[in-house]
């Protein structure tokens, strides 16, 4: 099987040369374009997302031989959300080269968070079932790899640490509440603000709903522990 001009690149991009092209055709499939003879990505998403689990905890274990248990677990989670896969398939340019239904190509797809992330793991298991486990552990080293150095020392989830801290001083936990959505329904902004107990508040914008509800969490504990 012979790559269109497009997956060449990306082919290049990745820094694998894929052995069997299909599994790289199969793996940016989404599943609004497949069919009996057209396989969709989500199969590979489910391998790749396991491979990305056990090459990053490898690679946490690795990069802080003294670390604990909760300092490695947040650190792990923060690596392999989808924000993280979908911020590295950006990088990548990914979706300029998703092959998506004329819906999904139409309603902003190739730019959705959930659907980049998805399709990166779907590329990591390619790489896998391609060239075995050292491959797809390199690929996901090297695109990782500034992430893993400046992986902060408490990369816990905002909404789980600002939770924790409200409930340390017995609050409920925090409310989020949609304010506004804007733009386009292929490329929308959702603001949305977070409120205490204690009427503390803080607002943020994001291309997600879920971003917008961790930006409005993270400004709000930053403000109340700079305060404390």
């Amino acid at each position: 099987m012979k790559l269109a001009a497009d997956l060449r690149a990306f082919e290049s991009r990745l820094g694998h040369a894929f052995h069997n092209p299909e599994l790289l055709v199969e793996s940016v499939t989404h599943a609004s374009i497949s069919s009996a003879t057209r396989p969709d990505n989500q199969r590979l998403e489910f391998l790749g997302d396991r491979v990305l689990g056990l090459v990053m905890a490898e690679a946490l274990l690795t990069a802080d031989k003294a670390a604990a248990e909760g300092l490695l677990a947040p650190r792990f989670n923060a690596m392999v959300r989808k924000e993280t896969c979908a911020d590295v398939a950006r990088e990548i340019g990914l979706g300029d080269v998703l092959k998506l239904g004329r819906s999904e190509m139409m309603s902003g797809g190739r730019r959705k968070e959930a659907l980049l992330g998805d399709a990166l793991e779907a590329v990591i298991a390619a790489v896998y079932l391609d060239g075995g486990f050292d491959a797809a552990r390199k690929l996901i080293t090297r695109l990782w790899k500034g992430r893993i150095a400046s992986v902060k020392e408490d990369a816990r989830d905002p909404k789980t640490a600002l939770q924790e801290w409200a409930q340390a001083r017995g609050m409920t936990p925090p409310k989020y509440n949609e304010q506004a959505r804007s733009g386009p329904d292929h490329q929308p902004v959702f603001t949305v603000a977070v409120l205490l107990d204690n009427n503390e508040t803080e607002t943020a914008s994001a291309g997600t709903k879920r971003a917008a509800e961790q930006a409005a969490a993270r400004a709000l504990l930053t403000r109340l522990e700079q305060d404390t």
